[in-house]
């Protein structure tokens, strides 16, 4: 509990620093980039008719609705991908910082998430267009919408504050979890439907995935139906208890960081 508490005095004592890093990391992003931002609504556009063209128009997929239901997946698996991949290599491209000006090192993998999480957001403006040209309506269970987010931020903090703990030791983590996530990804049911899992009796495959269940959880807002008790709490377990053992293993090893940075 005293370790909690310091990390939320550091939090309020340095927010402007976080800021300032949350504003570095989007900067940096698309410093070269010709399109910019508009690249963020451009890239899961293209991904969306990318994807619907194979696994819809290929494999005879009728389902009107079907780019919204890829683009509402491929935009959460794409910000947890990212927020982690960013987080797990943040201790290590920031040890010019590190060994110079003491700050909270948790900064760094959060502004990694934060910064991720502010494109993420950004992004859902196609999600709203392509629901709407579709005839997606909005509906009552919209406004449940902040729940699935919320969560989202909260698992993509826990995964990555531990992923950037174990990147400092173990240099190789940052490809073990590009691995990882192509595996992650197909248990999502991004680009298909999880009842042929369900009907061949392999759907816990599904339903073990924390991540696919704040992605249901989204698609149900999304497409106007009641959220799944069982899904969210599943999926609230483990944010509370991925954040909680991420700090804990990140507040034990920090003061060893600046020996293997």
């Amino acid at each position: 509990m005293g370790h909690l508490i310091q990390i939320l005095k550091g939090f309020k004592r340095y927010r402007f620093l976080l800021s300032e890093l949350v504003k570095k990391g989007i900067v940096l992003k698309y410093r070269r980039s010709y399109l910019g931002l508009a690249w963020t609504l451009l890239e899961p556009l293209l991904n969306m008719i990318v994807l619907t063209f194979v696994f819809g128009t290929l494999f005879g997929n009728s389902d009107r609705t079907y780019p919204v239901y890829i683009l509402s997946g491929r935009l959460l698996f794409s910000c947890f991908s990212q927020s982690t991949k960013t987080a797990l290599r943040s201790i290590r491209s920031n040890s010019g910082m590190i060994n110079k000006v003491y700050v909270p090192k948790y900064l760094y993998p959060l502004s990694g998430v934060l910064y991720s999480y502010v494109i993420f957001l950004f992004s859902l403006t196609v999600l709203i267009v392509v629901s709407l040209v579709l005839g997606v309506w909005p509906t009552k269970y919209m406004l449940f919408v902040p729940i699935p987010l919320l969560l989202l931020l909260i698992l993509s903090f826990g995964i990555g504050i531990i992923l950037s703990t174990l990147g400092v030791f173990f240099r190789d983590m940052e490809y073990l979890w590009d691995v990882g996530l192509t595996l992650l990804m197909y248990l999502c049911a991004i680009f298909y439907y999880p009842d042929r899992f369900i009907e061949t009796g392999k759907g816990w495959v599904l339903t073990l995935n924390p991540l696919y269940c704040v992605i249901s959880l989204f698609r149900s807002c999304i497409y106007g139906q009641p959220l799944e008790l069982r899904s969210l709490i599943y999926a609230a377990v483990w944010c509370v208890v991925t954040t909680i053992v991420g700090l804990w293993i990140f507040w034990k090893k920090q003061d060893e960081f600046v020996l293997h940075i």
